[in-house]
């Protein structure tokens, strides 16, 4: 079993000790790194650091969060730049405070979805208390849709905090649009090392799992994930050297790219987190620490091409 590095300090769901079936896809003995950037489509300034990361860095993927108000914008790159790798970032809340987004359903469609002032749920555990499942099925179908129909090339689905893998119910629907979209899903194999995941959606992984290698669709080998607030230089160390020690296998390195801005500092106080992670991922000595080290960094779509699948879009 691979063990995983994952160190979260903002997020209500803290992913530690996980690991990701291995796709055996791969060259034997290469080492691969998909260095993948989450919540394109928050706002303004995580889409233009996204950007940033993908053409003068080494963000190799990122995922879009359709609900949100500057969805649009990074739906139109995605358009217009079909070799970058955008997924979706399904998602079934709205965490901050003054910064909210509602489901992209009909209100009317998904009424277990919304607070009583109509935007989705601030936490994981509202939406893990209130949620009903084909009311969850029909948002993030919603979600993929309105990507797709926007032009954005899907290459794989992932979750926004969590949320679609806190009910052994979602978890399937989760499982589900991966196989009706045939694109890969970022998934959880270990469910018994992640120790704040519900016992049965633990037990219910296996059987999605089966499912998932069945369809032939790619899962990963590790994960890495460092959400805290430490000095450019220490976290440029913490990355440089889970990126140059990945062992044979995919490991996916999940960041988020900002500018702390005025208008990200007024949406969260994780801007400077973010803004760190953009400086990283595009410093020089970074990349080329990670070109010298021998590791690949590659994108999903680069990933599913490796196992003979095609994905969304192509």
């Amino acid at each position: 079993m691979i063990q995983v590095t994952c160190k979260l300090a903002l997020t209500s769901l803290a992913l530690v000790s996980l690991s990701l079936s291995a796709a055996a896809a791969e060259p034997e003995g290469e080492r691969y790194v998909i260095v993948h950037a989450d919540d394109a489509g928050m706002s303004h300034s995580v889409n233009l650091a996204t950007i940033q990361g993908m053409e003068q860095g080494i963000v190799s993927s990122a995922s879009i969060m359709v609900p949100c108000p500057w969805f649009k914008e990074i739906a139109a790159y995605a358009k217009a730049h079909p070799e970058k790798d955008f997924g979706i970032h399904l998602t079934l809340n709205c965490e901050w405070n003054q910064y909210r987004w509602g489901p992209v359903a009909p209100r009317e469609k998904v009424p277990s979805l919304v607070d009583p002032e109509g935007y989705m749920w601030g936490g994981v555990p509202a939406v893990a208390t209130t949620a009903k499942t084909d009311e969850v099925e029909t948002e993030l179908r919603a979600q993929i849709q309105r990507a797709i129909d926007f032009g954005v090339p899907v290459s794989h689905l992932d979750t926004h905090m969590g949320a679609v893998v806190s009910r052994p119910d979602l978890i399937e629907v989760y499982v589900k649009l991966g196989l009706e979209f045939k694109v890969p899903v970022f998934f959880l194999r270990s469910m018994h090392e992640a120790g704040n995941l519900p016992q049965a959606v633990r037990d219910r992984a296996p059987v999605l799992l089966e499912q998932l290698d069945k369809a032939g669709l790619p899962v990963l080998d590790t994960m890495t994930q460092y959400y805290s607030g430490e000095s450019y230089d220490v976290k440029k160390k913490m990355y440089t050297e889970a990126i140059t020690t990945t062992k044979p296998g995919v490991r996916y390195l999940i960041i988020h790219c900002g500018y702390n801005n005025e208008e990200l500092q007024a949406i969260t106080t994780s801007s400077l987190i973010r803004d760190t992670d953009r400086r990283v991922f595009t410093d020089p000595a970074v990349i080329e620490a990670v070109k010298a080290s021998g590791v690949k960094v590659v994108s999903w779509k680069q990933v599913s091409e490796m196992n003979g699948k095609k994905v969304a879009g192509k």
